[in-house]
């Protein structure tokens, strides 16, 4: 069972770690992300993020679907991490039974000038294409919402970027 699908462009940090995984109760993380996947440093750091009694996959999109939609993942309470919103919307076409959808932190370190972007909130950036993603990911979860911590009120995107005329 897919407890949460977040888009955070750090993965996994002290906010997922201790935070996400303690609210939301998970036993299992799945980092969806294709350079992660090929990076054995990067999955070693990612490993060493994650409290000991939860599991810890690194796998690329395409593979983190596979994953996620055999039937021994339906018994897991899993949280499901990606860095940016396109992912996302890939991994929430080819899934089924997400529960929360949350937006968290993106855009801020992907290296792309911020003059491209559009700031929707102190940790979320988008460029044109990640906002048509993000408006794709509303239509098929309406519930979308951002939230940085589990603390903070859930704020749904949809009102979000309507009220930017986006």
């Amino acid at each position: 069972m897919i407890v949460a699908l977040r888009v955070d462009d750090r993965l996994i940090h002290g906010q997922i770690a201790m935070a996400w995984s303690k609210d939301l109760g998970i036993k299992g993380i799945v980092v969806a992300n294709d350079s992660a996947a090929k990076d054995e440093m990067q999955k070693m750091t990612l490993k060493m993020a994650v409290p000991s009694n939860i599991k810890l996959l690194v796998k690329s999109v395409e593979e983190a679907i596979v994953v996620l939609n055999n039937p021994k993942a339906a018994n897991m309470r899993i949280l499901v991490l990606t860095r940016n919103i396109k992912d996302a919307l890939k991994i929430h076409e080819n899934t089924e039974g997400i529960e929360y959808m949350n937006i968290g932190n993106v855009g801020r370190f992907d290296g792309i000038d911020a003059s491209e972007k559009t700031t929707i909130s102190p940790t979320v950036m988008l460029t044109k294409d990640e906002i048509d993603s993000l408006k794709k990911l509303i239509e098929i979860e309406p519930n979308t919402s951002l939230q940085v911590v589990p603390s903070d009120e859930m704020k749904p995107m949809k009102e979000i970027i309507e009220k930017m005329s986006l």
